[in-house]
């Protein structure tokens, strides 16, 4: 299995990103901070990696396709097309972003995001992405959501046979699933049904972990892969009857220390297996 994380310090090359990476035993890796111009040190993280034997996992794009802004939707369109295209020249798997809101902030919740419009537009957000890049050997993908398509299994599956795209694939991150008491006692049941559903197309995952607290209201907080309650060890078994590299990227921690310390987990919980 292979886990990855963000890189908190500055690298000032490909072999020192390789080294800071196979240092702290992470064989997958987020994508460096490059554009599509950048030919020449494209060129080189794709060497350094595949001499390091490190799978690039993901290539963010993260904008807002689905703006009612004119501008922000052509940039963020834009911007998909361009990071997708580098994705595929780097070598990685997958260029990710979500679907968009029609909220003024690009990540938000809104009451037109769950429309058939909404849906419709977003088929049409990925076909244009794909159409414009046809990559070859990497893969567009929706990071789900809770308040925005998709947000389950069964809404992303039915975004792929909408978008009917080879190009476009899954990228899982459960805990961003969770969103009610009952789907947080019963995660183990949604891991199953998001393996059962859309195991053949996932790409990449993320890995982190979630509370509910005592409270009046529902209120769901993310934390440190085991400090919650998603159940790790079938999601660790789930990822590994796939069969194949599937990257686990560890995301939204302060420090090193933390990310060290989520991969111990993790690592360990896979050995249970």
């Amino acid at each position: 299995m292979r886990i990855g994380a963000p890189l908190l310090k500055q690298v000032k090359d490909p072999k020192e990103w390789t080294n800071e990476h196979l240092r702290r035993g992470y064989l997958a890796a987020y994508c460096p901070d490059l554009t599509i111009q950048d030919t020449a040190e494209i060129r080189a993280y794709r060497q350094a990696a595949r001499d390091a034997d490190i799978v690039i996992a993901e290539v963010g794009a993260w904008s807002n396709p689905l703006s009612d802004d004119a501008a922000i939707r052509q940039s963020a369109l834009q911007r998909c097309k361009e990071q997708l295209a580098l994705t595929e020249e780097i070598g990685a798997i997958c260029c990710v972003n979500i679907a968009g809101s029609r909220s003024a902030q690009w990540d938000g919740p809104h009451p037109d995001n769950f429309t058939p419009d909404t849906f419709a537009l977003i088929v049409d957000n990925v076909r244009d992405i794909i159409d414009a890049v046809k990559p070859k050997t990497s893969y567009f993908t929706l990071e789900v959501m809770p308040w925005i398509f998709p947000n389950d299994a069964e809404t992303y599956l039915s975004l792929m046979k909408a978008i009917d795209r080879e190009a476009f694939g899954v990228h899982l991150d459960p805990v961003n699933m969770i969103a009610s008491p009952a789907l947080f006692f019963h995660n183990r049941k949604l891991l199953l049904e998001c393996f059962m559903l859309l195991g053949p197309y996932i790409r990449s995952c993320h890995a982190k972990d979630v509370v509910l607290s005592s409270e009046l209201t529902v209120h769901l907080s993310e934390v440190r892969p085991g400090l919650g309650g998603l159940d790790y060890y079938t999601y660790l078994k789930l990822l590994r009857s796939l069969n194949r590299d599937v990257p686990l990227m560890l995301e939204h921690l302060l420090d090193d220390e933390a990310y060290q310390e989520a991969a111990k987990f993790i690592l360990y919980t896979a050995s249970r297996i």
